[in-house]
């Protein structure tokens, strides 16, 4: 593996890391590297970061079970 390897890999970790961060905050108890999987495979296969963030979501609703429930709409919306 070379340098340029490493340096990629690194970034696409840490903003692997950054885009989990939402997630965790209001998911249920779960093992992020699922997510991180998911996230790292979509980005890899050309998603943006938005769409893999999706992609990883989806994943862990359809396939782990660990889904994260919707914003709680105020009462007087609407």
């Amino acid at each position: 593996m070379s340098d340029t390897d490493v340096a990629s890999l690194a970034e696409l970790l840490h903003e692997t890391a950054l885009r989990h961060g939402a997630f965790e905050e209001a998911a249920p108890p779960h093992d992020w590297w699922d997510w991180y999987a998911a996230y790292m495979r979509a980005r890899e296969n050309g998603s943006t970061a938005d769409e893999a963030s999706s992609a990883a979501d989806r994943y862990m609703a359809e396939v782990k079970h660990v889904v994260v429930a919707a914003p709680d709409t105020p009462a007087d919306a609407g």
